[in-house]
């Protein structure tokens, strides 16, 4: 009998892998290659194991083996990993078909999953580096007897990290701070039967966050519904093989743009969810603003972002996707998004509205490779009792620790921050519940510094605090009112006198 894997085990292999494709591909495009032959590998062991027991089932009836009903996936012989270990020549072009057999052997729900990476390109993979690629991952045996499809998925997000790691600051696109990731869900407390969604999922991460939540907490995780949408092809891939590999079955992970062609729509508006996670890409420039400005799925109903900095088209989209009885929503966003001038009326349509709950900032190098500092802003369609007409503004710009170049929250800073958010009690230099009477006083100007200025946190006690970017910011910012009053009065004088 095969020994069980240990996590250390696994993650060696895992890396090893990549470690073979140094010098042929950049590290950016690793996963691409690793991705799909870990998950070929694991739907190959786990249908081998399922014969196995089918076998023992019915006394050796190799007919009955092979019934679709003792297997999760189809495996068809010739697209076996077994076969394609044996191809010595043109192993990209043998990979490449047997992917293509096993995705039209389940269309519905492994059609395309195996992305599109170019397997024939002997420039960039030759035959040998296949093979020996092959080989390694034939080394361990991936049946879930041997590594249980929770370990397998922690396994599986270890290498997402570690290519994020390696490919520098690339890995935004499908990777966001793992730690930022727990605190978003803690704070919206997914439940047993809800409907999760994250509109730019990449690996899928944030869902499957809420199935590690329901899990640590001993509840049923199975009844969740995880629902993603993600524009490039190969990350979409790797988070319905994320799902796949973390045990998940009720999931459904789409291709598409979402501001230009969101997917998951009923009849003449979007799907509606219970929660939902975002780190929307920041302030992308190119998009369709002019499409938006007339959305037939009135996602404009604060107005339309302007052309560079697409980050309220997103804002407003979870909005519109959030259930109006269950709704809430975790964005993962820069800090401009607070004060910025150009979008301040939306600003105002979204905080009269009452659906901006927290506003918390974060502090710096959170965001991937980037020593920006980040906020989350948490929206609900009912607020908790004593939350109605108030925004609380949590100023957590010191819950960050650093180590080894990297940047993460604790579980001690992810349990005070989840305290302070839970509680309607202000905390000094930390925390405060604020009227909309007040945020009405300074225009709309959600920055945070303005409602609570940070504790210092000087190595001496009576170390005095340096104002940070975000606090210059904000305190130009609120005195920016009467500049512009005396700007708008000077050039009413020279117009008045240039017209006399």
């Amino acid at each position: 009998m095969t020994k069980r894997i240990t996590q250390s085990q696994l993650e060696s292999y895992l890396w090893g892998a990549a470690v073979l494709l140094r010098g042929y591909i950049d590290a950016g495009d690793y996963k691409q290659f690793i991705f799909p032959l870990l998950f070929y590998k694991r739907l190959c062991d786990v249908y081998d194991e399922e014969v196995a027991l089918a076998l023992e089932e019915s006394g050796g009836d190799e007919e009955y083996a092979q019934f679709a009903e003792n297997h999760r996936f189809q495996i068809p012989e010739e697209a076996h990993w077994t076969s394609i270990r044996q191809v010595g020549k043109n192993v990209g072009r043998s990979l490449q078909d047997a992917f293509r057999a096993i995705e039209t052997a389940n269309p519905e729900r492994l059609y395309g999953i195996f992305g599109d990476a170019q397997w024939t390109n002997k420039d960039r993979l030759p035959d040998h580096t296949l093979k020996e690629l092959i080989e390694h991952f034939s080394k361990l045996t991936l049946s879930v007897a041997n590594c249980p499809e929770d370990e397998l998925g922690v396994g599986y997000e270890y290498l997402i990290k570690k290519f994020a790691d390696d490919s520098g600051h690339t890995a935004a696109e499908f990777y966001t701070n793992r730690t930022v990731v727990h605190l978003m869900t803690e704070l919206l407390q997914p439940q047993p039967g809800d409907s999760i969604y994250d509109p730019t999922c990449g690996s899928g991460g944030m869902l499957l966050s809420c199935v590690t939540h329901l899990r640590n907490q001993n509840k049923e995780w199975r009844t969740l519904r995880l629902f993603g949408q993600e524009r490039n092809l190969m990350t979409s891939a790797i988070a319905r093989m994320n799902c796949f590999l973390h045990g998940i079955e009720d999931f459904d992970v789409l291709r598409g743009d979402t501001l230009a062609d969101p997917k998951f729509v009923e009849g003449d508006r979007l799907q509606q969810f219970d929660v939902c996670l975002a780190n929307p890409p920041y302030s992308i420039k190119q998009w369709d603003r002019e499409a938006f400005s007339a959305d037939p799925w009135g996602r404009n109903l604060y107005g339309t972002p302007p052309q560079g900095r697409a980050d309220y088209a997103f804002w407003q989209h979870i909005v519109k996707s959030l259930d109006p009885k269950t709704g809430r929503c975790a964005i993962l966003f820069p800090h401009g998004v607070l004060f910025r001038n150009e979008e301040a009326e939306m600003r105002r349509k979204l905080v009269e509205h009452d659906i901006v709950d927290i506003v918390l900032g974060l502090g710096p190098n959170l965001f991937y490779n980037s020593p920006m500092e980040a906020c989350v802003v948490i929206c609900s369609t009912k607020k908790r009792r004593g939350r109605k007409n108030k925004i609380q503004f949590v100023n957590a710009v010191h819950e960050v620790t650093r180590e080894r170049a990297q940047s993460f929250l604790t579980e001690e800073h992810i349990k005070r921050i989840v305290k302070a958010c839970s509680t309607n009690k202000d905390q000094e230099n930390f925390s405060r519940l604020v009227p909309l009477e007040e945020i009405r006083s300074q225009e709309y100007n959600l920055s945070i510094p303005l409602y609570v200025r940070a504790e210092s946190n000087g190595e001496n006690g009576d170390a005095e605090e340096t104002p940070n970017l975000e606090e210059a910011i904000a305190a130009w910012q609120a005195s920016s009112v009467e500049l512009r009053e005396s700007m708008d009065n000077l050039f009413k004088t020279l117009k008045e006198a240039d017209l006399g």
